[in-house]
């Protein structure tokens, strides 16, 4: 059940920074360059999580994703991540590693129902 709760979490917590970059929380919908294009993918990958709809692969892909942005826009600014302000996004990785080992859990039910297992 916790495990659920985590899922879920994060998913929601994912998908949110997606809406921010789309605009979808100011009403401001635009998909702009390389920001909206991560944007997007921010806003697929929190769903398929939340939703536990390929659940691995969203998690790889956003951890690969995660450690681009913090090797990029993060590590410039200090060392250490309270002072670059990259403690999310190595939160992020660290929940997307548990996601990546665990896969979706027992409740995995939009990808169960059309695949009867779990493939990612």
């Amino acid at each position: 059940m916790f495990y659920l709760i985590f899922r879920i979490l994060v998913g929601v917590l994912f998908l949110q920074h997606g809406l921010q970059k789309v605009g979808l929380l100011d009403g401001t919908f635009a998909v702009e360059g390389f920001l909206g294009f991560i944007g997007l993918c921010e806003l697929a990958g929190g769903a398929a999580i939340l939703l536990g709809f390929w659940t691995r692969l969203a998690a790889l892909l956003g951890a690969i994703l995660l450690i681009g942005a913090y090797a990029t826009k993060h590590m410039g600014n200090g060392l250490l991540p309270i002072e670059n302000r990259g403690e999310l996004a190595l939160l992020y990785v660290a929940c997307f590693l548990i996601l990546i080992v665990h896969g979706a859990g027992k409740v995995a039910v939009l990808e169960k129902a059309l695949t009867k297992k779990e493939m990612f």
